[in-house]
């Protein structure tokens, strides 16, 4: 079956039966009057007193322990730009869908007509106590570094830019597994990232937090070294000293990882890397190289895309569904730099069992191996391993207010959402 699709079915999806693709499911009964008198008034006021005497009794008595904003102003939106907030609902409602499908996680779409930083912060703060958690979605940068670091510190709840850490966490676990193949140690290798946008900044420094030492960033100029005086601070954080040009950078370079546009690096560049390559090209809808060019002149690499039509599509529903439904199951305060190492673990490690039965008419009989190194979006499991791996890393960081946590009884509760 093609993944291909037109304009005609892409808009009668979003169309038919009735326009969008949410809506809202009461989880109560509503039938009489005495239902009314619970759910409304008189009943109502009860559970706000006692909010109001505890406001942590939220969780308890509305849906916030369950409920994630899913917020954007539309400044960097797919592979389509500023298109601005209105433009971007259908994607940013496509990410509801995807955190209710996957995780069982319900969630509101907000668009933000606002890119002055003080005021999208003031707007979401102002907001917050709604929700369990917020996902920033398509805010372009460098905006949104300082969007979500100032959200972050100041809200009580987790708060993600999925476009930065979604694709950090995905292509750790991806690295992580290469790595292991290859025999190497993430310490030992030399990394190439060729971008330095949200993803490219968060992956780089997820990549370091994982162990990488040596990692080298190139931008639209070049090399990102310190020479350079046209370098704002979030670049400033990766300057070398090892290399000042790409053919430099990419010589006997073990990882090339791709975060901009395509054509941005060449399959000579590509000739001078390892004999044994990773090579991930994530632009999107068109890779900065396709797999066929990359295995012209380096047969032996370990290739991945962004894209459903070629193997270890890196792709971030993978974990941000599940990352939120551990952080809320405990009612994390934050999501740190643990719990994301502790994802790209899990989703390494669940590359390695073995293909589930139910997916092999889907895919063939996949195995661990090149041509597989990541779950597949589809791998119901994923919400145990994942979700349960989070929860437990919050936990134990002292992040969460849930304070009598059980891992295994969690992992069962979540085996019977599957």
């Amino acid at each position: 079956m093609s993944n291909k699709v037109t304009k005609s079915e892409a808009l009668d999806y979003h169309r038919v039966p009735k326009p969008g693709k949410i809506e809202i499911a009461t989880t109560t009964r509503l039938e009489s009057q005495r239902d009314l008198a619970l759910a409304y008034t008189p009943g109502v006021a009860f559970p706000c007193e006692e909010i109001q005497a505890n406001p942590e009794l939220a969780y308890e008595y509305t849906a916030k322990r369950n409920l994630v904003a899913v917020i954007s102003n539309g400044t960097a939106v797919l592979g389509l730009g500023n298109i601005g907030a209105i433009a971007s609902k259908p994607v940013m409602e496509g990410k509801a869908v995807l955190f209710k499908k996957f995780a069982a996680v319900d969630s509101f779409d907000i668009e933000v007509d606002e890119t002055n930083i003080d005021k999208f912060c003031e707007v979401v703060k102002a907001i917050s106590p709604t929700f369990g958690g917020i996902n920033l979605e398509d805010i372009k940068a460098p905006e949104c570094f300082e969007i979500e670091k100032r959200l972050v510190e100041e809200l009580d709840i987790p708060v993600m830019h999925d476009d930065q850490h979604g694709t950090a966490i995905i292509t750790t676990a991806a690295l992580m597994n290469a790595c292991e193949m290859m025999g190497k140690k993430l310490e030992d290798m030399k990394v190439v990232v060729v971008g330095a946008g949200a993803a490219a900044i968060a992956c780089s420094t997820m990549y370091k937090g994982a162990g990488i030492k040596n990692l080298i960033m190139c931008d639209s100029k070049g090399v990102v070294h310190s020479k350079r005086n046209d370098l704002n601070k979030y670049k400033l954080e990766f300057v070398t000293d090892k290399a000042t040009t790409m053919e430099e950078a990419f010589s006997n370079a073990d990882m090339v990882l791709g975060l901009s546009r395509p054509g941005s690096f060449t399959k000579e560049l590509v000739s001078l890397m390892a004999e044994e390559p990773i090579v991930f090209t994530l632009a999107n809808p068109t890779p900065e190289l396709f797999p066929e060019e990359i295995s012209e002149v380096k047969p032996k690499a370990i290739i991945g895309t962004g894209r459903s039509d070629f193997p270890n599509q890196v792709n971030n529903v993978l974990g941000f569904p599940y990352i939120f439904r551990g952080a809320l199951d405990v009612k994390t305060r934050k999501i740190n730099m643990t719990m994301k190492i502790a994802a790209a673990k899990a989703i390494a490690n669940l590359a390695k069992e073995p293909f589930p039965s139910e997916l092999k008419a889907l895919f063939g009989d996949l195995s661990y191996g090149r041509e597989y190194i990541i779950p597949t979006p589809f791998d119901k499991r994923l919400i145990v391993e994942v979700s349960s791996a989070v929860a437990n890393a919050a936990v134990e960081t002292g992040v969460a207010r849930v304070k009598e946590f059980n891992l295994e009884e969690y992992r069962e509760k979540l085996s019977h959402m599957l």
